[in-house]
């Protein structure tokens, strides 16, 4: 870790979180990529401009709600968990109001969303891993795989034809951006890597979720462990959150961007993709018709295994 003296104590601790989570999930990412046998999925529809055939030192990085999945996977994967009755309607109050707010908001309130994501861990404190991975795979069925979008889908197929590795970037739970990655025939998946102990959970995180500088610091650790050379990879993302690791690879693309990233990518003339049917994309990855419940349920787990490490 860089030497971070010159920080105040408490960014000093925000940046140590950050490398923490970063390197765990790299950690993590590596350990399960072996597992991802299954072929890939057939792309579809345009060429991309990149990559470049055969280059070993090359790999690409995709951000995963709103750039690969409308919506957000942890809203899918909160419906299921609510279906199988995780938790029940009278837990959401304690913090379904402050996920809503930061998804129609775009605005993290620091005690608002600590308060959210330690009631929410509780949800799956004392389940075993493999439990939460076998339901990952059935609600991956049920809510995720119509929700993939071609485009970015086709992207990806292009560095896996190119002889490439490709990796998902998410604050998602590893567990469940691992299945995702599986079933598109990805090489494996960083993500928010929870605390279990003899494969059960413990509630913890390790470091903080994968969000923002955390997944920079993911793609970085992993970079170096695989021997890839980042001015030749490339990262795909939707959101101005994820500019500090957009900005660490040579080929940076913003997917279906927000108006931040639009911005910020236009005046430094990075490749865009927009595969949205209409100019005003929602900022929620909610469907409207998903029924209060649902919606509830969604953002119960939406927080669930993240957003903030403590």
């Amino acid at each position: 870790m860089a030497a971070l003296g010159w920080l105040t104590p408490r960014r000093r601790s925000a940046t140590a979180r950050s490398v923490l989570a970063g390197e765990a999930s790299a950690e993590a990412a590596r350990k399960t990529s072996q597992q991802l046998e299954e072929p890939a999925l057939g792309g579809t529809a345009e060429e991309p401009q990149f990559p470049v055939l055969g280059d070993d030192k090359a790999a690409a990085f995709f951000d995963l709600d709103n750039t690969v999945m409308q919506g957000a996977a942890l809203f899918h994967f909160g419906r299921g968990l609510y279906k199988r009755k995780f938790f029940e309607t009278r837990d959401l109050a304690r913090f379904a109001w402050q996920q809503a707010w930061f998804r129609l908001a775009g605005v993290e309130d620091p005690e608002h969303m600590q308060e959210a994501r330690d009631s929410a861990l509780s949800i799956v404190q004392g389940h075993r891993v493999a439990e939460l991975m076998a339901i990952g795979e059935e609600i991956y069925d049920e809510y995720m795989a119509e929700r993939i979008w071609p485009g970015t889908r086709a992207l990806a197929q292009a560095h896996l034809d190119a002889g490439q590795k490709v990796w998902l970037v998410t604050a998602a739970p590893v567990e469940i951006a691992t299945v995702i990655a599986r079933r598109l025939g990805l090489t494996g998946a960083l993500g928010t890597v929870a605390e279990s102990v003899d494969g059960v959970y413990t509630g913890k995180l390790v470091g903080e979720p994968l969000h923002g500088p955390a997944k920079a610091e993911a793609v970085r650790a992993l970079a170096a462990a695989e021997g890839l050379d980042l001015s030749r990879c490339a990262a795909y993302s939707d959101s101005h959150n994820d500019i500090p690791m957009l900005s660490l690879v040579g080929h940076p693309y913003a997917i279906n961007p927000d108006t931040k990233l639009r911005k910020h990518a236009r005046d430094l003339e990075w490749r865009l993709r927009d595969y949205r049917t209409g100019r005003k994309a929602a900022k929620v990855g909610i469907p409207a018709a998903a029924g209060v419940g649902a919606v509830a349920g969604g953002t119960a787990a939406a927080i669930a295994l993240h957003r903030r490490r403590r």
